[in-house]
């Protein structure tokens, strides 16, 4: 993890983004976090997390695929929010995300609570 800080920290990006991808660093392999609880924790909102997210320059390393929408299903990821849940860029997210452990039931939402335990 302290190289990936080390990357953000050096970043000439926003406050807000560098926030939004230290608390990504938090979330562990193999666990999923949503928009809203990043948003709650950082008392910004959904919308702006997700806009954080599209322009984190260090994917995979700082894992923006982590995050998915609030119901389970797996959102957008580099930029793209594709319709009806398909696209390359979320075969891409579910294939980073399937690597660590993550499952998702026959609906295509992922199985699981969702991490919260921000610092």
């Amino acid at each position: 993890m302290a190289s990936q800080l080390a990357l953000i920290e050096a970043s000439t990006r926003t406050p807000f983004e560098k926030s939004v991808w230290t608390l990504l660093c938090q979330i562990p392999r193999g666990s999923f976090s949503t928009y809203g609880i990043m948003a709650a924790h950082l008392k910004s909102s959904p919308r702006a997390v997700g806009n954080a997210l599209r322009r984190n320059p260090f994917a995979p390393e700082v894992p923006c695929h982590r995050v998915v929408a609030t119901g389970g299903a797996l959102g957008g990821f580099k930029g793209k929010w594709p319709k009806d849940g398909e696209g390359i860029t979320l075969d891409e997210k579910r294939k980073l995300l399937r690597g660590e452990g993550v499952r998702w039931d026959d609906k295509g939402k992922v199985i699981g609570t969702p991490f919260g335990g921000f610092t």
